[in-house]
């Protein structure tokens, strides 16, 4: 019997021998992982650590509670959550290491990994992300009556980011069946909490969000898993999220080179007599359900298992690739056929309609496609693509979503998870910046990390000439081409947007779909009513000609056809339709064709597509060019509101200068 009595008092309940054995079993074992660990680092055997040592008891109580196929969201703290999910610890060993075995194939570190095979969904740097996508698989849980729950968790440090806020926001509108865990451990890094917050609690945000919301101690690992017990029951029931404060404390360094200095002595030692594994293990001394011989016994085992994971580990050598592999892994593998389609009947349309009829036909044929955005449901949507959707398909599948564009992105990405597709429609592109973080750092780097897809369009309404200002008229789809990972895809024809719409849901990797708002209702065309597709990553040649090749894409295709004419130049017009990846077997095509080039585009010159083409066409056709790639863009200034001002800014009349220029040369 112990000879101390235990500092968190438990409550056992009708809880089994057997389950509060297993609990101490998991308790143990990150704990022992976690001390090996430490040792490693110091030996230089692993390149960093976050320890959750004092905070097992919420990893290990929430994933006990939890259905194994139920999806987790941990973070880098939370190693009890892939121990309890029996994960073999030479892959872990591997996954810490950098070897092959492990789940990122090196390309991502501790526990910036996911397992579909274990229903684990990891981190990434950026914290707030995982609410949103547990909220997206939550949605996904609901729209298919399956009465599972998801649950995520963050740091009290990470409920002052803006996620936090939109997943709880959106979450709770759409009354979704998702648990936020938040791990308030006393410190972000060295910010304690008193300088992070004002509330008392963390749990008094709940009620903000009409959510409920409760405060538990998170080192008592029985009260850690009867109250997500009870929660994950009364949620696959009724569906509704909630938000979970557990108070603990972090007993180490935030990582291991920050160390602990600013943490008062005094209060490090409460919270050390508060630990979560010695208190239970002296709770069950106690209770004369655990004993001495048998710690010793399962340390013995738990020892084992780590040192033959460990040295099955070390017989790997740390893993290596070549770039041809490496690339190979930025997109989930997709070959697209090309569908036609079945009739020839077709009907005039202009650009806004066959983006709808598109869309629509997509709905018709991906019964698992879910479309969401701001207005997008009864209303129609601003430009009105998706106006009679809801009749047709219900609210179920065309939500409108609150204005929380980055935890939307997220939930879609969340939908693909559980093998949805998601199409969120940007008001105007301009406000894709509030989703930065979710399409550039998860959607578009996910499989490339740890081979999960994500099946999401993101429908991009862009562009000026409609005087509309700095905040409606942008062009930014440089900053998605420079990302691999994503397609950017950008029509200039009503022909082109339906096909190559459709074509993006059929393939499974994230899209930004670009749509010129200045070609919506100016321009039409006959093009098929039945179903069909546009090869994406195929640009093509709209102009014949021989003098000079203009390389450009999206509303500029029209404007330089109409300058050409009007200037009677014998120009070759090539409509790039996909920026990433670009048809650069086109591009060459019509270098050696005409061998005078001319990049135009209405985004800004500086850092746009046409510097990165400029260089591609310098380094590898060189020798068939009579002249230096030239480049008309928009100014390098935010596009202006006033008409006579958007006009200059345009690049029109540069492209007239360098046409001349080029032509003389």
């Amino acid at each position: 019997m112990p000879t101390t009595k235990s500092a968190i008092q438990y409550k056992k309940g009708k809880l089994s021998k057997k389950l509060l054995l297993e609990l101490y079993e998991q308790l143990l074992r990150p704990r022992m992982v976690e001390e090996k660990m430490l040792i490693l680092l110091r030996q230089g055997k692993i390149s960093k650590w976050f320890s959750g040592i004092g905070q097992e008891a919420i990893s290990v109580g929430a994933t006990a509670a939890l259905d194994n196929d139920e999806l987790m969201f941990p973070m880098h703290r939370n190693l009890g959550v892939f121990t309890s999910r029996n994960i073999p610890l030479k892959r872990l060993f591997c996954q810490w290491q950098g070897k092959e075995p492990g789940f990122t194939k090196g390309r991502d570190r501790s526990f910036h990994f996911g397992t579909m095979e274990y229903n684990i969904v990891g981190m990434i740097s950026h914290l707030g992300p995982q609410l949103s996508l547990a909220s997206g698989v939550a949605l996904a849980n609901k729209l298919g009556k399956e009465r599972k729950v998801s649950i995520a968790f963050t740091g009290d440090g990470g409920t002052s980011q803006g996620e936090f806020h939109e997943a709880m926001n959106t979450a709770a509108v759409w009354q979704l069946p998702v648990i936020f865990v938040i791990e308030n451990n006393g410190y972000g890094l060295s910010t304690p909490v008193n300088e992070q917050y004002r509330c008392e609690t963390l749990a008094d945000r709940g009620k903000g969000y009409g959510m409920r919301s409760y405060t538990i101690d998170g080192n008592n690992v029985l009260e850690v898993f009867s109250t997500i017990k009870k929660l994950a029951t009364e949620l696959r029931k009724k569906p509704e999220p909630i938000l979970l404060e557990c108070q603990t404390f972090r007993m180490r360094g935030h990582e291991e080179a920050s160390g602990t200095k600013y943490v008062p002595k005094k209060l490090m030692a409460e919270w050390a007599a508060k630990d979560p594994l010695k208190n239970y293990e002296t709770f069950l001394l106690e209770e004369g359900i655990l004993t001495e011989e048998a710690i010793e016994d399962l340390r013995k085992s738990i020892k084992s298992e780590i040192e033959t994971g460990l040295a099955e580990a070390a017989k790997l050598e740390v893993v290596t690739s070549t770039p041809e592999a490496e690339l190979a892994d930025v997109y989930a593998p997709h070959t697209q056929e090309v569908v036609l389609p079945k009739t020839k009947k077709k009907s005039e349309k202009r650009l806004v309609d066959a983006i709808s009829d598109g869309l629509r036909q997509a709905m018709e044929k991906h019964d698992n496609l879910v479309l969401m955005g701001q207005d997008i449901a009864e209303y129609g949507g601003v430009f009105k693509i998706t106006d009679g959707f809801v009749k047709q398909f219900g609210k179920g599948r065309v939500r409108n979503t609150p204005l929380c564009e980055s935890a939307i992105i997220g939930i879609g990405l969340g939908l693909s998870m559980k093998n949805y597709k998601a199409m969120i429609e940007m008001q105007f592109a301009d406000f894709v910046t509030c989703g930065f973080n979710q399409i550039i750092n998860n959607l578009a780097k996910l499989h490339y990390r740890w081979g999960e897809n994500a099946d999401v369009v993101i429908r991009m309404p862009s562009g000026g000439g409609v005087g509309a200002g700095p905040f409606h008229s942008q062009s930014n789809e440089a900053w998605f081409a420079h990302t691999p990972g994503l397609k950017v895809v950008y029509p200039s024809t009503p022909h082109d947007a339906k096909g190559l719409l459709i074509a993006s849901f059929e393939d499974p990797n994230p899209i930004l779909f670009f749509e010129h708002k200045g070609l919506y209702r100016s321009l039409s065309e006959e093009i098929p009513d039945d179903y069909y597709t546009v090869e994406i990553g195929k640009a093509k040649v709209v102009r014949e000609g021989s003098d000079v090749s203009i390389i450009t894409y999206g509303q500029m295709v029209h404007r330089v056809k109409e300058l050409v004419e009007e200037m009677n130049i014998d120009a070759e017009v090539l409509d790039l339709r996909t920026l990433l990846p670009i048809d650069y077997d086109a591009v060459e095509a019509t270098v050696k064709k005409t061998n005078r080039v001319i990049i135009l585009h209405e985004d800004t010159l500086f850092g746009g597509i046409g510097g990165e083409l400029s260089a591609h066409i310098s380094e590898h056709y060189f020798e068939y060019l009579d002249a230096p790639v030239l480049r008309a863009a928009g100014l390098d200034t935010p596009i202006p509101f006033a008409k006579t001002l958007e006009k200059d800014f345009m690049p029109m009349g540069r492209l007239r200068e360098q046409l001349e220029r080029i032509l003389k040369y």
